[in-house]
């Protein structure tokens, strides 16, 4: 429960500013201080007056929501956690009809999209290879005109430690909070120079700009894997056409390994004997004298939000997400064994059998991801053997089709974790020493893109930050 101190007392004007709010939100939550920091700024402009009509902030309305399968009939849809992840290759359909049914579901690029219903203030930006993906109802839309404001720049207040919250401290309600668009029209946008206003926003697409050249590198490793492998026919999976061959049927010399009837799915079997059809060598041979085993159990000490003596703990989830957020844990008292080297691939390794669940897909820890903490809960797979590198195996491993294999490996009751005896056979196309290398430092050079994105926006919000400190204290 939050209380507000003799240190901290509320005013009666306060209440009044707040709408006579009694919650303790708005005045404990860095929310009000913010507010009043900006208004010491010279300039700052109501939020809704930096959109096409005072109108562009809204959120879709509860759509007819039709799923497909197909890619012919459908359109990439985000959930309100989708909008922070990294890689949107495996985000579910929804048909065309329900898109023409409410158009408000389309997104465009530049915008900014706030999370509204739960997890309330997640923001990010509108990148221009998600532009006409269709959004959950739960993600508000700000849709900034550019003739007044730089996208990137607008995108940068709301995401500051400014902007987040005093959005968050609008949320109504008491298990499930949200937010409705009149809650924050009236926010303060704090404007200066618009030549800081332009290099900020700049910098954002620039962000932009290389998070596409990322997917579209994670993307063509596989796809420049299976191309060379012979393996096309997996990159075009449709996965849910042929369900109906995993019904009533008959597997002939089992063993002690495994007698559960997913370990034996049809669909997979086809899968793999395509894989081993062609020149390969198994996965587990690969990480003899690495790792092909979930991670250590261990003892959590929190500590200090401060890379030099602690580590960021990332759990399954967020390791799909651009910016993992949360616990951090005292390095002094973690183990080396929760650590993962660079050019390790971690497979989210237990959890249920849900469709938009992460189990079973894989992550590359390269670059600034080397120095973080990770759960007990990711299969970690190291090669030590040099030909064929974490990045090539990450490749494979990202794909629809090892997906779908790990997925037919699964092992346990509620909870599921991924065979240990079965995951160690898995084929892995050997192709030639230049092939793997090229796919390889696909891969690598993808990751160190999304690094320099992340540098990007951290510097767009350095220097928004230092101008709202230095025109506020001059004032």
């Amino acid at each position: 429960m939050k209380i507000a101190s003799m240190d901290n007392p509320v005013r009666l004007s306060w209440l009044r500013e707040q709408g006579l709010r009694m919650d303790a939100a708005p005045y404990l939550s860095g929310a009000f201080e913010a507010r009043k920091l900006l208004e010491r700024l010279p300039v700052t402009e109501r939020l809704h007056t930096l959109t096409p009509g005072g109108t562009g902030i809204f959120h879709a309305g509860r759509p007819l929501r039709r799923w497909v399968t197909s890619p012919e009939h459908g359109v990439r849809f985000f959930s309100s956690t989708d909008i922070m992840e990294a890689d949107f290759s495996n985000l579910p359909l929804i048909s065309k009809t329900s898109v023409a049914l409410n158009p408000r579901l389309t997104i465009r690029a530049g915008w900014s999209l706030i999370t509204r219903s739960g997890s309330v203030g997640r923001i990010a930006y509108a990148r221009p290879d998600i532009d006409r993906y269709a959004c959950s109802e739960h993600v508000m839309r700000v849709a900034p005109d550019p003739e007044r404001i730089p996208p990137g720049y607008l995108n940068t207040f709301l995401r500051s430690r400014f902007g987040v919250p005093m959005v968050t401290s609008q949320a109504y309600g008491a298990i499930i909070q949200h937010i409705e668009p009149d809650h924050i029209a009236g926010l303060p946008v704090p404007r200066f120079d618009p030549a800081l206003e332009q290099e900020i926003h700049d910098l954002v697409e620039e962000a932009a700009a290389l998070r596409t050249e990322f997917q579209t590198g994670v993307v063509g490793a596989t796809e420049d894997l299976f191309k060379t492998a012979g393996l096309e026919e997996l990159l075009d999976l449709r996965w849910h056409d042929d369900r109906a061959q995993d019904l009533g049927f008959v597997r002939r010399g089992l063993t002690s390994t495994t007698l559960r009837a997913l370990n034996f799915q049809p669909r997979t079997e086809r899968i793999l004997k395509q894989l081993r059809d062609v020149d390969h060598v198994t996965l587990g041979e690969i990480c003899k004298g690495g790792q092909l085993s979930r991670g250590l159990r261990f003892m959590r000490v929190d500590g200090a939000e401060d890379p030099h003596y602690s580590y960021q703990l990332v759990g399954q989830r967020q390791a799909f997400w651009l910016r993992p957020v949360g616990r951090w844990i005292a390095k002094a008292k973690t183990p080396a064994e929760v650590l993962a080297e660079d050019g390790t691939v971690l497979v989210a390794a237990r959890g249920t059998l849900g469709e938009n669940e992460v189990y079973c897909r894989a992550i590359y820890v390269g670059g600034s991801w080397a120095s973080k903490a990770y759960s007990e809960d990711f299969l970690r797979v190291r090669s030590e053997n040099p030909a064929f590198p974490g990045a090539y195996l990450f490749a494979l491993l990202r794909s629809e089709a090892m997906f779908r294999v790990l997925r037919s490996m699964s092992t346990g009751g509620k909870q599921q974790d991924i065979h240990d005896v079965l995951r160690a056979q898995i084929p892995v196309p050997v192709l030639t020493a230049p092939d793997r290398e090229r796919i390889a430092e696909t891969i690598r050079t993808a990751y160190r893109k999304r690094d320099e994105a992340d540098r990007k926006e951290d510097r767009a919000l350095e220097l928004l930050e230092r101008a709202v400190f230095e025109h506020s204290a001059a004032e």
